[in-house]
């Protein structure tokens, strides 16, 4: 076998082993989930509970807007330091993408509690939600950690990074079991939640210093961040660039619930919060075949195929998606009312007639992850950023006159116009971009390398809870 061919057959198998280990944290990660979401729910109703999701919705947007993170750098450039043993320039870098992640995540917590007395009031938030809801922008830190979490992936320690998944939802758990039978109602929920981010915060950070402390032994972590950016040309524009594909490819997703609640109110967020809960099982077998999928394609790629083999490939991931969706689907369909009333209690059922919206987006919805996972190995992710991040933010607008004409069902039908947009879309580009001359170079090593990474990222962005 060629070298090339067998160090891709070595990424195919790490791929499937880094998989394997995030997927099985991130199942358990949505075990715990299920479980406090369904203990919120009964404790608070769907008024109180929408306030929740709302307060910890927006604090996630702010952050998702002004931080920056810097894994991304410290996976591609880290990797370069280690393969040259420079375990100085790897610290530095380290240095530098933390400080610049803290300081953004600074900022946002500023920003988001500054915010709070605007956005509150529209949102439905009363007084006391408000003088909360302060405090709560502190929660924005839950996602101030991706250097760690870039350092880990660097030497491979997704044992750790699975085992860390876990930590906010147990804390979460563990908070709701104790606010709800102590009967402390909301404010003991924002309180266990925000306790949950920090953890979340503190623990993968801790978990980082000790694996860094014991694989770059011969300089100190703590230091300043020195002539970084200039000794690597391209770093800010490389960060600049990977923040902006992050933060817009999860914009829209995370937008809709606030727009909800700023046009129906807490009440209806939290009933949507719970229609969505219940069709997150519908995504999963399409995001998991799509992350596994990245690996076979590429391989399809590398040696040299763009159309036959690959289209069939694509066309065998998405039957198999559509295929184990149907009977859940079905199920939805058949038993919506009963579904959200076991989930969040009595005052939840009517959150089952935008549940089969959801349900019916989400299933067409399932062609996007191979589509995706196809644009990716052939080298063209710009194109899948396109399709899934540029139509989201086009059509989210339709969200407010939808909401304000139909109410709660109008946010089912933005889901359901979105979802088939973004699929038709992707699926047009995937078959375009295939059918290119099959003459082409196969993908070098390192390109299987980068594969790899964005494999694992999208992973790690697969949301349980």
């Amino acid at each position: 076998m060629p070298e090339t061919a067998a160090q891709g057959a070595g990424i195919v198998r790490r791929i499937f082993g880094n998989l394997a280990l995030l997927l099985g944290g991130r199942a358990a990660a949505g075990v715990l989930s299920l479980i406090y979401m369904v203990i919120a729910a009964r404790a608070l109703g769907p008024t109180d509970y929408g306030v929740l999701v709302l307060v910890h919705g927006y604090v996630v947007v702010i952050g998702a807007i002004i931080g920056f993170p810097g894994w991304h750098a410290v996976v591609r450039y880290g990797a370069r330091a280690l393969a040259d043993h420079d375990e100085a320039g790897l610290i530095r870098l380290l240095r530098f993408t933390a400080a610049v992640e803290l300081a953004a995540g600074a900022a946002a917590i500023i920003a988001a509690a500054a915010l709070v007395p605007i956005i509150g009031p529209s949102l439905g938030w009363p007084l006391g939600v408000q003088a909360l809801a302060i405090p709560y922008s502190l929660a924005v830190l839950g996602a101030v950690r991706t250097t760690p979490a870039g350092l880990l992936q660097l030497v491979r320690r997704f044992d750790l990074l699975a085992y860390h998944s876990a930590v906010a939802p147990a804390v979460r758990l563990v908070g709701a079991i104790m606010v709800a039978a102590a009967g402390w109602g909301l404010t003991g929920f924002l309180v266990a939640w925000l306790i949950a981010a920090l953890a979340e915060w503190a623990t993968l950070w801790a978990i980082a210093a000790v694996v860094a402390r014991r694989r770059l032994r011969h300089s100190p972590l703590v230091g300043r961040p020195t002539n970084v950016a200039s000794d690597t040309p391209g770093l800010w524009r490389f960060m600049l660039a990977a923040n902006a594909d992050v933060t817009f490819a999860d914009l829209s997703a995370r937008l809709a619930p606030l727009a909800i609640g700023w046009t129906l109110g807490p009440g209806p967020a939290g009933l949507f919060a719970i229609a969505q809960r219940a069709t997150v099982v519908l995504a999963q077998p399409a995001q998991i075949l799509g992350q596994a999928a990245y690996s076979e394609l590429a391989k399809l790629v590398a040696q040299g195929d763009r159309s036959g083999a690959l289209r069939r490939a694509l066309l065998r991931c998405i039957a198999i998606a559509l295929g184990s969706a149907v009977p859940i689907l079905i199920i939805l369909a058949f038993f919506s009312r009963d579904i959200a009333v076991l989930l969040g209690g009595g005052a939840f059922g009517d959150a089952a007639a935008v549940m089969i919206w959801l349900a019916a987006a989400r299933t067409i919805l399932l062609v996007a992850p191979p589509c995706s996972a196809g644009l990716i190995a052939m080298g063209r992710p710009a194109l899948s950023v396109l399709a899934n991040a540029g139509l989201g933010l086009a059509l989210l607008p339709l969200l407010l006159p939808l909401t304000m004409r139909f109410g709660l069902v109008g946010a089912g039908m933005q889901a359901l116009l979105q979802a088939a947009a973004t699929s038709a879309l992707l699926a047009g580009l995937v078959w375009r971009t295939s059918a290119l001359p099959a003459g082409v170079a196969p993908l070098p090593a390192k390109r299987l390398e980068e594969l790899e990474v964005a494999s694992i990222e999208a992973a790690e962005a697969i949301d349980l809870s």
